[in-house]
C-alpha cells in the first residue's frame, strides 16, 4: 500500500514538473507574422496640406495620432493624369496606373465605338438592398489587374475576409478588388447601404438591421452648424464668400445649414455634409463587430473610402469654413474609429494607412482676387469651336467627340466611314488647341515620349494612357487652370497634373510600422507594394510601385 501511495505521489510530482516546464517554455508560433487587420482609409479630395492646415485644431486621437505614432511620407504624388476618384482608388489598391489597370477615369470613351463607359458599371448584375434599379448595377470587372486585397485573399486561400465601404460605389468596389467578400455603397434615393449580385443575393442580417435605424434621417434632422464658434475658423475665408455654392432652395452659402428643412430633397443630401463621413465610419465599426474582422490569426482587410469631403469641397472650395469644419469633424470620427479598433482588435494588432484619391485646386476666382494667376478652360465652348474648324477643313461634322479627362477623343467610326486621315486631323486639332488661352502644352499621346514637355509630364501622360479607353491628344493646362465653364463659377475641382491636385497624404500606422516621416518623394503606386511587403504576400499583378521601406520595421 505504501509503495502504491509513493508511486502515485512521484507520478503527480513528475506531471506537475512537466506542466511547469511547458508553461515556462511555450512552443513558438510557426505562423507568418502579420497584423490581425489592415484598415485602408482613403479620404476623397484630401489635399496633403490639410494634415497641417488644421493641425492645431485636431484632437490627439485622429490625424495627430497617425502623424505622431505612425510614419508619414510628406511628398507623395499621383503619377498619372487625370487625377480623379475612380483612378485614384484603383491605383492605391493595385500599385498600378491606368495604362495597365485600365481604369482611365470615372468615365471614359470606348475608342472603338465612341460609347461612354462608367468605371464600375456592369449590366449583368442587379441591385441588392434597394429598389433603385441602376444603383447596384456595379462590379469591378472593368479593372484589369488584381488588387492587394485580392492578393491577400489568394495568399490565405480565401480565408482572409475583405470588406469595402464607401458612399460612392467606385470608392468601395475598386478597393475591394475582384474577390472581396462584400462591397457596400450608399444609395441616396433610399438612404440604404446597398451592394450588387456580384457579391451576394441579399444583404446580411446585420446590415439590414443597420439600415433600419434610419441614421441618415437622424443625422440630417440635427442640421449642420460649425463644431466650434464660427469666428474661430481663422484658416478659412469668411462665411458667405462669393466662391461658394449654395444648397438648392437657400439664399446664401452660410451656416447654419438647415438640413432638417431639406429632407424633401431625399437622403442623397447626407453625402454633401460631414454627416456622410460619420455614417460611413459608423458602418465601418458595425462591419468590424458583425463580420468579426481581426478576431482571429488570419489577417482581414477593411477598405474604407470617406466620400463626403469631395462633395463638400466641390461645392464650397478648399478655403471655406465648410471644408474646415468637415475635416475637424472627420478628425473626431477617425479618433472614434481608432478607439474602436483598440478595443475590438487590440492596439498594436492592426495596421492603418491613410491617403487620398486626389486633392483639389483653389477656386480660380478666389486665386485671381488674391492676385494669383488662375483660370478656367471652357471645355464645351472650345470643343464646339474645334469641331467647327475640323468640319470646315474635312467636310465632316462632329469629328471630336469629347475633351473628357483632359484628352481629346476622336469619333473613330465617322473617321473610318469617311476614310479620313487621323494624323492630319490630330495635327489640325493640336495647332488649334495650342492657341487657346490657359493651354500650356498639347501632346499627341502616341508620340508623348518625344514631346517637348517636361519629363514628369511625359511620365504622367504615358501612365494615364490606355489605347482602348483613352483619348489621343492630351491637353495640359497652365498651373491653377482647370476645366469648367467660368472663372467666376463657385466651388472647386480637380483632375490636372499640378501639385494642388496630385500632392496627397500617405501615412501608415500600427503593426509593423515605424514612427517618423520622410521628405523623400514617393508615388501613389507605392502604397500597395508597401502593404503587400508588410503582409508577406505577392504584390498585385499590375504593380509598378516600390515599397516604402523607410516606414517598415
Amino acid at each position: 500500500m505504501r509503495i502504491k501511495t509513493l508511486f502515485i505521489t512521484l507520478l503527480c510530482c513528475f506531471t506537475l514538473s512537466l506542466n511547469a516546464q511547458q508553461t515556462k517554455t511555450p512552443v513558438k508560433s510557426t505562423g507568418v507574422p502579420r497584423p490581425k487587420l489592415v484598415v485602408g482609409i482613403m479620404v476623397d479630395q484630401m489635399r496633403w496640406d490639410y494634415l497641417y492646415r488644421f493641425f492645431e485644431r485636431y484632437g490627439n486621437g485622429g490625424f495627430k495620432r497617425m502623424l505622431q505614432d505612425g510614419f508619414s511620407c510628406e511628398n507623395a504624388y499621383i503619377n498619372y493624369v487625370p487625377s480623379v476618384t475612380g483612378i485614384g482608388h484603383s491605383t492605391v489598391y493595385t500599385g498600378s496606373v491606368p495604362a495597365i489597370h485600365g481604369i482611365t477615369g470615372n468615365d471614359w470613351i470606348i475608342q472603338a465605338t465612341g460609347k461612354n463607359m462608367y468605371c464600375t458599371e456592369d449590366s449583368s448584375v442587379k441591385t441588392v438592398g434597394s429598389s433603385t434599379e441602376d444603383a447596384g448595377k456595379m462590379s469591378p470587372k472593368n479593372m484589369l489587374v488584381t488588387s492587394m486585397t485580392d492578393e491577400l485573399r489568394l495568399a490565405t486561400n480565401f480565408r482572409s475576409k475583405v470588406i469595402a465601404i464607401a458612399s460612392k460605389d467606385r470608392g468601395a468596389i475598386l478597393p475591394g478588388g475582384h474577390t472581396a467578400n462584400a462591397a457596400y455603397w450608399y444609395d441616396g434615393k433610399s438612404g440604404n447601404w446597398i451592394t450588387s449580385t456580384y457579391y451576394m443575393n441579399q444583404l446580411p442580417a446585420w446590415l439590414t438591421k443597420f439600415n433600419e435605424q434610419k441614421l441618415p434621417e437622424k443625422y440630417l434632422k440635427q442640421d449642420w452648424n460649425t463644431l466650434y464658434p464660427i469666428e474661430t475658423y481663422i484658416q478659412s475665408s469668411k462665411d458667405n464668400a462669393p466662391y461658394e455654392g449654395k444648397f438648392p432652395g437657400t439664399e446664401t452659402p452660410t451656416f447654419p445649414v438647415k438640413t432638417s428643412e431639406m429632407l424633401g430633397r431625399g437622403m442623397g443630401l447626407l453625402t454633401s455634409t460631414p454627416y456622410g463621413s460619420s455614417l460611413t465610419l459608423d458602418l465601418a465599426k458595425a462591419a468590424i463587430d458583425n463580420e468579426e474582422l481581426g478576431a482571429d490569426a488570419i489577417t482581414d482587410f477593411l477598405a474604407i473610402s470617406v466620400s463626403s469631403p469631395d462633395y463638400v469641397g466641390h461645392q464650397f472650395g478648399p478655403n471655406s469654413i465648410e471644408v474646415e469644419d468637415t475635416y475637424l469633424r472627420l478628425d473626431r470620427d477617425l479618433a472614434a474609429l481608432f478607439n474602436h479598433l483598440d478595443t475590438k482588435v487590440g492596439k498594436g494588432n492592426y495596421t492603418v494607412f491613410l491617403t487620398a484619391d486626389h486633392a483639389v485646386q483653389h477656386n480660380a476666382g478666389f486665386m485671381n482676387d488674391n492676385k494669383i494667376h488662375a483660370g478656367v478652360f471652357p471645355t464645351s465652348a472650345v470643343l464646339k469651336e474645334l469641331n467647327a474648324k475640323l468640319e470646315s477643313e474635312f467636310k465632316v461634322k462632329e469629328i471630336a467627340l469629347s475633351f473628357s479627362n483632359y484628352a481629346v477623343s476622336l469619333n473613330n467610326t465617322v473617321i473610318a466611314a469617311n476614310k479620313l486621315d487621323e494624323n492630319l486631323i490630330k495635327n489640325s486639332a493640336i495647332e488649334f488647341l495650342k492657341k487657346q488661352e490657359g493651354v500650356a502644352f498639347v501632346v499627341d499621346i502616341a508620340n508623348a515620349g518625344s514631346a517637348t514637355v517636361p519629363d514628369i509630364y511625359k511620365e504622367k501622360i504615358i501612365n494615364g494612357y490606355h489605347p482602348e479607353r483613352s483619348g489621343v491628344i492630351q491637353i495640359i493646362l497652365e498651373p491653377a487652370w482647370y476645366s469648367g465653364s467660368s472663372a467666376r463659377s463657385t466651388g472647386a475641382t480637380h483632375g490636372t497634373m499640378n501639385p494642388a491636385d496630385t500632392h496627397i497624404p500617405m501615412v501608415f500606422m500600427g503593426w509593423g510600422i515605424k514612427q517618423g516621416k520622410t521628405n523623400n518623394s514617393y508615388n501613389m503606386t507605392d502604397i500597395a507594394p508597401t502593404i503587400s511587403g508588410l503582409l508577406r504576400i505577392q504584390e498585385p499583378n499590375g504593380n509598378i510601385g516600390k515599397a516604402v521601406n523607410e516606414a517598415l520595421k
